[in-house]
């Protein structure tokens, strides 16, 4: 326990080092919020059933935070660890290796969590967000979302040879994705035919548990949803742990 403590305030002071990283994850959201909120405003709309522009964006961005960390964040740095030889180091010291890699996904998920609450008080402080859902089952739904997506991540990880290959990989994943998912804007807006398209994307069903969560709706109202995320996190652990390499 004691290694794993000091491997994850390691790897957040890493984290937080890289201007990057942090940028997109804790200041990128608030600025699209404070952009469209400054914009539309948060009252109630037809659109979204009486919700205001602020109400959805808050799980939508939520949703962007965990696919930025899941597909560049934990990618590229597991990537660029194994590049550099830290990887193979660390393998060969008495941390175990499960506390190596649980302090990567300890560090995306605190920093995932301080995004989504800077959203969640912007929101509250500012726009007077409405929130209708219960607590414990919108963080129930944000840990399985960000484990499946992470899940990915060390797939990726284990592919990808070079950071700079994760880095072109997770952005031609991720990019797509944040326009069509209605992680960066409300899917209300985009075409029938780009709707379809966009329950191919794995982050929709991020997108859609987490806005449905947060209005209040039941876990059952979204199983298509948990089924989905739920086998992105088994196959990716299955996945990664014949694929994964220290070197």
């Amino acid at each position: 326990m004691k290694s794993l403590l000091k491997m994850t305030w390691m790897e957040a002071k890493l984290f937080l080092r890289e201007p990057v990283g942090a940028f997109f994850t804790l200041a990128f959201p608030l600025m699209m919020l404070f952009l469209f909120g400054s914009i539309y405003g948060n009252s109630p709309t037809s659109m979204f059933n009486g919700y205001g522009t602020v109400d959805i964006s808050i799980p939508a961005y939520t949703a962007m935070i965990i696919a930025t960390t899941g597909l560049m964040g934990l990618t590229i740095t597991l990537a660029s660890n194994r590049e550099n030889g830290v990887l193979r180091r660390l393998r060969t010291t008495p941390v175990s290796p499960l506390a190596i890699l649980a302090a990567q996904v300890i560090v995306m998920f605190i920093m995932t969590s301080l995004g989504m609450l800077f959203l969640v008080l912007a929101g509250k402080f500012v726009y007077h967000v409405h929130f209708e859902g219960n607590a414990l089952s919108i963080a129930a739904g944000f840990v399985l979302s960000c484990l499946s997506f992470y899940a990915i991540g060390f797939i990726l990880a284990s592919l990808v040879p070079t950071a700079r290959t994760a880095q072109v990989v997770g952005m031609v994943l991720l990019y797509p994705m944040l326009f069509l998912s209605g992680a960066g804007f409300p899917r209300e807006l985009l075409p029938e035919t780009i709707k379809k398209i966009s329950t191919f994307l794995p982050l929709t069903y991020v997108v859609n548990l987490l806005r449905g969560l947060w209005i209040g709706e039941s876990w059952e109202q979204h199983l298509i949803s948990v089924a989905i995320l739920g086998t992105m996190l088994v196959v990716g652990i299955l996945a990664s742990v014949k694929l994964f390499r220290w070197e």
